[in-house]
């Protein structure tokens, strides 16, 4: 008998080692490549931050030679995936460990394109456009919520067009994740607030996507519960590991959801919006959220009811429209619980440049997978409500 094709269903992982500490680990990982020399991706304030010195400290400690590339922006431009490759092949490195947030995991994932093909990053823009193996990708993530660190997205900045591009494929996903609450003490309140809507967004977006399925479906709920549960809690005792330990499953969770059943129009308006703007994904994401869900809810009303649950909402006796109201409403409210008043106004965002980032959100590979048909002026209305 024949498979339904409609009916099948991939899932691709990296191998995850998660627990506090598991940081210092990470030559023991590099080993098992052969790495002779690494290239050590990060940015300045992760390095200020100490959590450099420690893999450093791994790799010294086994005899793994070391160059450390730090000139990655907030968000990773093309000049320094291009810089970071010719860095890699001038220091002759057979292997890649990225430490930070999604900037240097994602500079990290472009670098490691770069260097197998001998080509300019650019020419990779879209899904499954890599034919070569990249050097193997170790990726330690400081915060929780990009999920970069999971997931078979790369994110990067083109700022002579102003605008970001994606490129997908399960060829980016690291060979190994290691996953340490430990390294997001350093984060501020304010980014804890943004990478952790970020990673809330992650989930309802891969439960609702059209290429959702029965492998994403678990893991998007239990990233709704775990962050929702506990992310108000843990920016109010950011000293509490335990607490950071189940936002950062929350988000990990979240990344296996999403990427594989990818996004939706959160994501697609983000990517445009943070491009244009080179504004942080989290916060593009915390502006976008409740207005994307209002108008999805529609094509999806039993999924999004589900989400509605999973985030602690009595659905009894509601109707769609209410059910609908009352998770715009919780969506608020837990914003506004962990200090995002944020509106895209605020940040120098115009009536008159929604044109321009509407049509590069149609672009985006995000909007295809929305649960609900987007059109143009769709696009532009939300953004106009975001405002």
């Amino acid at each position: 008998m024949s498979a339904n094709l409609s009916q099948l269903r991939k899932f691709v992982s990296p191998e995850i080692i998660f627990g506090a500490g598991c940081r210092h680990h990470v030559a023991n990982y590099a080993r098992t490549f052969g790495a002779r020399k690494v290239l050590l991706v990060s940015d300045p304030g992760v390095t200020a931050a100490g959590w450099v010195a420690d893999v450093e400290r791994s790799l010294q400690g086994q005899g793994i030679d070391y160059c450390l590339y730090s000139d990655v922006s907030p968000n990773p431009r093309i000049e320094e995936v291009m810089a970071g490759a010719e860095r890699y092949r001038s220091e002759q490195c057979d292997v890649i460990v990225a430490v930070g947030g999604g900037s240097p995991m994602d500079c990290a994932k472009g670098i490691g394109i770069v260097v197998a093909h001998g080509r300019h990053i650019l020419e990779f823009e879209g899904v499954d456009t890599i034919r070569v193996p990249s050097p193997p990708l170790i990726l330690i993530p400081t915060t929780a919520g990009t999920s970069a660190d999971v997931s078979q997205f790369v994110i990067l900045s083109n700022q002579q067009e102003r605008m970001k591009f994606s490129i997908v494929s399960k060829a980016v996903v690291p060979d190994v994740s290691l996953i340490d609450p430990e390294t997001t003490l350093s984060m501020d309140p304010f980014l804890s607030a943004c990478t952790g809507i970020d990673a809330l967004v992650h989930a309802i977006e891969a439960f609702v996507s059209t290429g959702h399925g029965p492998l994403t479906d678990p893991h998007a709920l239990e990233a709704m519960r775990l962050i929702n549960g506990n992310l108000v809690e843990m920016i109010a005792n950011p000293a509490d590991i335990g607490l950071r330990e189940k936002v950062m499953l929350g988000s990990m969770q979240a990344g296996l959801a999403f990427s594989n059943a990818i996004l939706g129009a959160v994501h697609a308006m983000s990517h445009s919006l943070g491009g244009f703007l080179d504004l942080p994904h989290g916060l593009c994401n915390a502006v976008l959220v409740e207005h994307v869900v209002a108008f999805n809810y529609s094509a999806a009303p039993d999924r999004f009811k589900l989400i509605a649950q999973t985030l602690g909402i009595d659905c009894r006796g509601l109707t769609h429209n209410q059910v609908r109201q009352r998770l715009v409403e919780h969506l608020i409210a837990l914003k506004r619980a962990v200090g995002f008043h944020e509106t895209l106004g605020l940040h120098g965002v115009g009536s008159s440049d929604i044109p321009f980032l509407s049509r590069h959100a149609m672009g985006d590979p995000c909007i295809l997978t929305n649960p609900r048909s987007s059109s143009l002026r769709d696009v532009e209305v939300v953004y106009g409500e975001a405002l």
